[in-house]
């Protein structure tokens, strides 16, 4: 069987999701991306690896086209554990503290947030909870771009919970549509009792 997944443009990580899935999705054959940049371009063929399967890549003015050849099925019992147990959440809190990615550039860094929540659906096992204070509350509110990648992970059970001072303070607690409303309190329960945690 043979795929073709065009990832020119995209953002990472989507080449490298839309690969994995379109793998998934074949017994055996020929999986062939296409992208438009060395990272996209590196990142696939890491994948491709990492899986055990042969890779060929040719490059015409700039474009990237990854044949991946399938010739086995990919980790048959991890794929089934995680199929079974999609669900499924290490004792990890993540709190974030920005509507943004890392310093500096400010459009660069929403859109590293953006790329990294959605990222988060996508991955298993999921976080415990996610904890929004100070900006990063605007993530969970109207006119957020994550708000459906946000509604996904608390469907699968990840639980939202943001800073109701922090609201308060931006004065958008009406326009909240995504979790429920914490305090602090709560906010250092839930870190202290988690075995790992991450701030952004």
């Amino acid at each position: 069987m043979f795929k073709e997944v065009d990832a020119r443009g995209m953002n990472c990580p989507l080449p490298v999701i839309n690969t994995k899935k379109a793998l998934e999705s074949i017994d055996t054959g020929k999986i062939t991306t296409i992208v438009d940049n060395e990272v996209a371009k590196e990142n696939i063929s890491k994948l491709a690896k990492s899986l055990d399967l042969k890779v060929d890549i040719q490059e015409n003015q700039g474009t990237y086209y990854i044949d991946i050849f399938k010739d086995h099925h990919l980790h048959q019992t991890t794929s089934m554990d995680i199929q079974c147990d999609i669900n499924a959440k290490k004792d990890l809190v993540i709190l974030i503290s920005k509507d943004r990615l890392g310093e500096g550039c400010e459009e660069l860094g929403k859109l590293l947030m953006k790329g990294y929540i959605y990222t988060l659906t996508e991955v298993t096992p999921l976080p415990k909870a996610i904890l929004f204070l100070n900006s990063g509350v605007n993530l969970v509110v109207e006119g957020s771009e994550v708000i459906e990648h946000l509604r996904k992970l608390e469907a699968n059970g990840v639980e939202i919970l943001s800073c109701g001072t922090c609201l308060d303070y931006f004065k958008i607690k009406n326009k909240l549509v995504v979790g429920g409303i914490s305090n602090m309190y709560t906010i250092v329960e839930k870190l202290n009792g988690a075995k790992n945690t991450l701030k952004l």
